[in-house]
């Protein structure tokens, strides 16, 4: 009986450790067959995009049993999967023939991965702030790639210096972050407020400049 325990004890550990990483090799194997079978179904299938596509996954899959495990790993589990699933996507739009059309995807994917890190918050307020920031305006750089793919494949029709709302809208969270700052009494915080207010500034100025024609 004591030895049945025993191994009882060491096989859920190891069951437990081991879960993730099936769970998270099943998904890439998953995407890399669905992708395969949707590009062999189109008629455009690229057989040699597969040496891109099954490492990036496996890249990918790697990231996520350090996401499950939490802690001070998760952020390098959160990085190695935003990279391989980037590499996935560049290997998805080569297998399918379609990195012509694909291409505003590259542009809006890498910054949603940026602007999911929006939850990770610092101690010290100004790096706080300035992480808030870089996020949001990450969000920004997402909503632009989703744009230019809607107008690449013409289901979104817009006039010349509609891109002067992506700029004034970049201004608007750096001046909001800005105006965020004044709660928080720091050293050097004028001068982070003073530094982040100049080019917000001048971005929702250049931007109202391109959305109007001046």
């Amino acid at each position: 009986m004591s030895v049945e325990a025993d191994w009882t004890s060491l096989a859920e550990p190891y069951s437990r450790s081991s879960r993730p990483w099936l769970t998270s090799l099943a998904v890439a194997g998953l995407a890399c067959a669905t992708v395969a079978t949707a590009a062999q179904g189109s008629g455009r299938f690229h057989w040699w995009a597969g040496f891109i596509l099954i490492p990036a996954a496996l890249i990918a899959a790697g990231g996520g049993p350090l996401l499950a495990r939490g802690g001070g790993r998760a952020f390098a589990g959160y990085v190695i999967a935003c990279v391989g699933t980037l590499v996935f996507v560049v290997g998805a739009l080569l297998m399918f023939g379609a990195m012509g059309e694909g291409w505003p995807l590259l542009v809006g994917l890498p910054c949603l991965a940026v602007a999911g890190t929006y939850g990770w918050r610092a101690a010290h307020p100004l790096a706080r702030g300035l992480h808030r920031a870089v996020a949001l305006l990450a969000l920004t750089g997402a909503l632009l790639g989703a744009t230019l793919q809607l107008i690449h494949i013409r289901l979104l029709h817009l006039e010349t210096g509609w891109w002067g709302v992506f700029l004034m809208l970049a201004g608007a969270i750096v001046l909001g972050n800005a105006g965020e700052l004044t709660r928080h009494r720091m050293p050097y915080r004028l001068q982070a407020i003073t530094l982040l207010v100049g080019p917000a500034v001048a971005a929702i100025l250049l931007g109202l400049r391109f959305l109007r024609g001046w």
